[in-house]
């Protein structure tokens, strides 16, 4: 069992790795293209991605239905598809009118905001969950606040984007233990292509030429991001609860703090090095809450 909990604990960090250096691509692919057409383009690219995956783990899945356990992963992906549509979006969106450092901070709210929902769904979360999601949220707040803080037009957007992000992890969370996660995965990146598409040709008209000034960062963020690592996130919360895959997920900011110091040139202040710690030792600590089992509030 603990072995199990490891492994989906390992998907996520993976996962939470390749989402934080993504953050370098939005970053270089927002100079040529809208956050609409840049969307689109991620999620076309990533489709077959996730089909690949899908063939592959066809022997499996054909095993599954001979002993009567299959489940099929699309109509629940097609739900959490406009979830992760409208997240994403917003977070692109939100990205042109604020700073990266807030981006990263108010996003990851949902480390407080999966818990509280956890909650009030009737759950019952262990102490040391509590203290790991506060501890890497002070963490983020280290990292990520170079400048006053202030409730702008993008911050809010941000914050909105932050509640579905967490409305996503939840449903991830509710259908990946009974359905093909393959499945779910596909679907979910098949409804975000195409209603991303829709707004880019409404909104953005892109050019050819445009993309592929793009091509490099499109590439990367719809292979290893939205096709990899969603794939990655569904199947760690299979065996990960949500507070504890919240936390690991939220490592996102760190990686992306460091891939923009190695790959963007830009500088880590002693403030922000603290930052990266003190999510580590969240992310510790709700580790020992996953293996501590009488530390529950009541």
């Amino acid at each position: 069992m603990k072995f199990v909990r490891l492994r989906g604990s390992l998907a996520l960090f993976i996962a939470a790795f390749i989402w934080g250096t993504t953050f370098v691509a939005q970053s270089v692919g927002m100079e040529s293209i809208g956050p609409f057409t840049y969307g689109a383009a991620r999620y076309v690219v990533a489709v077959p991605v996730v089909l690949l995956l899908w063939l592959l783990f066809a022997p499996k899945r054909r095993a599954a239905k001979a002993a009567g356990t299959y489940r099929s992963g699309f109509k629940a992906g097609a739900l959490v598809g406009v979830v992760l549509f409208l997240a994403t979006t917003l977070q692109q969106v939100g990205m042109q009118y604020t700073t990266v450092g807030k981006t990263a901070f108010i996003t990851c709210l949902y480390l407080v905001f999966v818990p509280l929902a956890a909650v009030f769904l009737g759950s019952r979360i262990r102490t040391l969950h509590w203290c790991g999601a506060f501890l890497a949220l002070f963490g983020l707040y280290c990292l990520s606040m170079k400048d006053g803080f202030a409730l702008s037009y993008g911050d809010a957007i941000m914050v909105a984007s932050s509640l579905l992000w967490t409305l996503h992890i939840i449903c991830v969370g509710r259908f990946a233990a009974f359905v093909d996660v393959v499945e779910l995965s596909a679907a979910q990146l098949f409804v975000c292509a195409c209603a991303s598409l829709v707004l880019a040709v409404l909104f953005e008209q892109p050019t050819v030429a445009d993309i592929e000034a793009s091509a490099a960062a499109i590439l990367y963020a719809g292979v290893m991001s939205s096709g990899v690592a969603f794939t990655l996130q569904i199947v760690g919360q299979q065996y990960a609860e949500p507070a504890l895959a919240a936390v690991i997920m939220s490592l996102e900011s760190v990686f992306g703090a460091v891939s923009g110091a190695i790959f963007l040139g830009e500088s880590m202040r002693a403030a922000e090095l603290s930052g990266c710690a003190l999510m580590l030792a969240g992310m510790l600590l709700t580790q020992l809450a996953g293996v501590r089992g009488d530390t529950r509030l009541s």
